[in-house]
């Protein structure tokens, strides 16, 4: 198993370190409890971008990190966003939207890997934005109510971006479905 495979599935190992430490967090034990979260979550997320570096930088692309790198990506956030809801920072449509779309892609992506010329759909601009946003919404949170516990603005401005994340979410899913719409109009 190359390096960019094991740390992808060294950020799915991270999950339920990440999940134990936003649960005693939410659980009101104390800041320290947010800012283990956070710091899981982004040594997480850091992997996320090695990883992919380090496949495209060594021609090291496999069908297992094809596979596993967007489903680590998909564990961890909706992880986190499922916290957050907890919290009542996070709509519960936003939840919903994120799930749908996540679904909704990945199912296309097996629609289109299946089809006579099996096209394969790529990450583009705008998934990425969506993950990037998603990261820097869930960290803001986590680190926030960790460094600053009583600050009145956090959870607001968290509750704010993740709205921001629902419609970078949507438009994400839009775009891979315009991309697909081939693949879906087969006969």
């Amino acid at each position: 198993m190359n390096l960019p495979n094991r740390l992808t599935i060294s950020r799915i190992c991270l999950v339920p370190v990440f999940a134990v430490f936003a649960h005693l967090a939410s659980g009101g034990r104390g800041p320290v409890f947010y800012l283990l979260a956070g710091a899981v979550f982004a040594l997480a997320s850091l992997t996320d971008a090695l990883d992919g570096h380090i496949a495209r930088k060594n021609n090291l692309i496999t069908n297992f990190g094809k596979f596993a790198d967007p489903l680590a990506d998909k564990i961890l956030t909706t992880a986190a966003f499922i916290y957050m809801l907890r919290e009542g920072v996070c709509h519960p449509a936003v939840l919903i939207l994120i799930l749908f779309r996540e679904f909704a892609v990945s199912g296309l992506r097996m629609l289109s890997a299946g089809a006579k010329e099996g096209v394969v759909i790529p990450a583009n601009l705008w998934g990425k934005m969506k993950t990037v946003g998603q990261m820097l919404t869930i960290l803001l949170f986590y680190f926030g109510c960790g460094i600053a516990p009583g600050a009145a603005v956090i959870r607001p401005v968290s509750a704010a971006l993740c709205w921001v994340c629902a419609l970078l979410t949507v438009i994400s899913g839009l775009t891979y479905f315009a991309a697909a719409r081939g693949v879906l109009s087969e006969k």
